[in-house]
């Protein structure tokens, strides 16, 4: 059944001679590139093995159960075994995202619903810290502009993975299904009447592309700073140190103002570049070879709503999977455990299909 998997074995055998070599280890991307594909082929290859020596293991107990009736209840349980190693082995061969172990550059935007947008920006901020807090990511607020209520009209994090990457585990793998808009049905804290309004906020979710994943040129930038806004303290709002970078070519910008230097804005509009640009390629790539990606944020319209947050009911909904729990303060306290994992099994299902 999975007489290709032999090739990836061979190739797992090839890569760990290779990693043996100490001159290897002398150019250090090519390393890392190595031990990156080492990785992913190691479950791989545990579970064929396994897969096999279960397959030989049943074999040897149908020709004892042939004289000995008490083998059986052993060839039942061996054959249970194989399926469930059949069916991870499968799930284990999907084709993977390139980009699933990459960090991410998380960007929420207040969309429909004014204040209360803004408001239900600073929950999901929240969501998402906890949650990364939770599995053990670091996150950085690169960029963010506030509202008058204490929500955010607009903020970029990025999160980063601590430490060695489980193959599927990474920020990427996990947060790329966030992308979108989601939309709130709830009492806002500026409604006296007590009616319940709707409101939305988008999400943007990218890859951070490291330096060697993009190439800028940098004749094909522009470069404008300008004077901070909002609130802040000395040389905030007095000095020209907010920065806007704006590549030519594509037409693709990026801010920072969260900083007190120039310079250290620039170098935070530049990381929030470089990922847009490499989303942009990927993008590019994937339709050219008509492998449509997942789409995100078009427009912050309750419309084209991935999700609902209904806190009257408690409840969240996915409305691409068709999830639903009714344990919304949890989720908005970080648990979203369940619901990210409803769109991996969906995403999965959907990939085995197709292959």
């Amino acid at each position: 059944m999975f007489e290709a998997v032999e090739e990836l074995v061979a190739e797992h055998a090839d890569l760990e001679k290779k990693l043996a070599d100490p001159s290897v280890h002398a150019d250090q991307a090519n390393a890392r590139k190595l031990n990156k594909r080492y990785a992913e082929l190691t479950p791989i290859v545990a579970t064929y093995r396994s897969w096999k020596q279960t397959g030989d293991d049943i074999e040897t107990a149908r020709e004892f159960a042939a004289d000995d009736p008490d083998f059986a209840a052993e060839v039942k349980d061996l054959e249970q075994q194989r399926e469930e190693l059949t069916e991870r082995l499968r799930l284990l061969l999907v084709p993977r995202d390139p980009s699933d172990d990459k960090d991410v550059i998380l960007e929420i935007k207040a969309g429909a619903g004014g204040d209360e947008s803004a408001l239900f920006a600073g929950d999901l901020l929240r969501m998402y810290l906890r949650y990364a807090e939770r599995v053990g990511w670091k996150t950085e607020i690169i960029d963010a502009t506030e509202s008058e209520l204490g929500g955010y009209k607009d903020v970029q994090v990025a999160v980063k993975a601590r430490g060695q990457i489980e193959p599927g585990q990474g920020v990427w793998a996990r947060l790329k299904y966030e992308g979108g808009v989601h939309r709130v049905q709830r009492v806002p804290a500026t409604e006296s009447q007590g009616r319940i309004h709707t409101s939305a906020a988008g999400v943007l979710v990218t890859p951070e592309a490291e330096e060697v994943d993009v190439e800028i040129n940098a004749n094909d930038l522009r470069i404008d700073v300008y004077r901070s806004s909002g609130p802040g303290g000395q040389s905030v709002n007095t000095t020209d140190s907010a920065v806007r970078i704006t590549h030519i070519p594509t037409g693709v910008v990026a801010s920072c103002q969260n900083e007190k230097s120039q310079l250290q804005n620039k170098e935070q509009a530049m990381r929030i570049l470089r990922s847009r640009l490499l989303a942009a390629a990927q993008e590019e790539a994937e339709r050219e070879a008509a492998d449509a990606r997942r789409s995100q944020v078009r427009t912050v319209d309750r419309s084209e709503k991935i999700r609902t947050y209904n806190f009257p009911e408690n409840r969240i909904s996915d409305h691409r999977v068709g999830f639903k729990a009714y344990n919304l303060d949890q989720v908005l306290d970080g648990d979203l455990a369940a619901v990210i994992q409803a769109c991996v099994d969906a995403d999965s299902a959907a990939k085995l299909a197709a292959a």
